[in-house]
């Protein structure tokens, strides 16, 4: 599988905060099959790099003592070729800046974001480190969806940030959705989930990874602690179903039904 076309403004990367990254490590290994390797913690803090068949598909990192009650969760990055800009634009177009553009040894720069919607997203400006090299594969990440309250700033904001040239997959009432990139080239989703959301729920981004059978990965995942959020269902677009790592990060999972099971 060749490494994936990251363009500008597309996700490029993933990480997990987790509360036990033993734990968490144990569960991926046992449910993706993937390995890892721990960055000095004088330098990278102890990042954790995890990969699938030897190549690079996802972060995870220990949530901190003073982070609260935050929950466990997934994060987003987006690719930007200055971060500077980006962060700039990010502030005045509605957004929040979390943490300010921050180098990344030898590897890149990287910094965190309200968006306009109240959703948590990272941005990423390549150094040595380009990013998830393999996507869409069993046990790597398939797709990136926001699920925005406020739909119609969320979809501004991505546009004026980080360059997106977008596309109205649906525009009923019942379901607005807009990608980036058209049909088979759309790299992300930006969801109406005004009426999904329950009012103590923020704006999120979703991270999908994709799975040879949706049923025996969800059979797997509750063998190994995980819980079910939402049971597995036909979409459009594959089986998919929403799952809780034994941590309490929620994450989704979906099997392309082209393909073999």
């Amino acid at each position: 599988m060749p490494t994936p076309d990251i363009t500008p403004g597309a996700p490029c990367w993933i990480d997990l905060m987790t509360s036990d990254t033993e734990k968490a490590k144990d569960f991926y290994n046992a449910l993706f099959g993937w390995t890892y390797e721990t960055g000095d913690e004088e330098t990278y803090g102890g990042y954790i790099t995890a990969s699938k068949d030897g190549k690079l598909v996802a972060g995870i990192m220990q949530k901190q003592a003073d982070m609260g009650a935050m929950p466990d969760l997934w994060s987003t990055y987006l690719r930007t070729d200055d971060i500077k800009a980006t962060t700039e634009a990010a502030a005045a177009n509605g957004g929040q800046v979390y943490m300010e553009p921050m180098d990344v040894p030898e590897q890149g720069s990287m910094a965190m974001y309200g968006d306009s919607s109240g959703a948590s997203i990272g941005a990423w400006q390549f150094g040595q480190m380009k990013g998830f090299e393999v996507a869409a594969e069993p046990g790597s990440p398939a797709w990136h969806e926001l699920l925005a309250k406020d739909y119609d700033s969320a979809v501004s904001f991505y546009q004026k940030v980080f360059g997106w040239d977008t596309n109205v997959m649906s525009d009923t009432p019942e379901f607005r959705y807009t990608t980036l990139g058209a049909g088979d080239n759309a790299k992300a989703g930006i969801m109406d989930a005004a009426g999904v959301l329950s009012d103590e729920v923020p704006s999120m981004w979703s991270v999908y990874f994709a799975v040879e059978n949706t049923d025996a990965t969800v059979e797997q995942a509750l063998a190994l602690g995980a819980t079910v959020m939402h049971a597995a269902e036909e979409t459009p677009f594959g089986r998919l179903a929403t799952l809780i790592d034994p941590t309490g990060a929620v994450f989704k999972v979906i099997q392309d039904l082209g393909q073999s099971a």
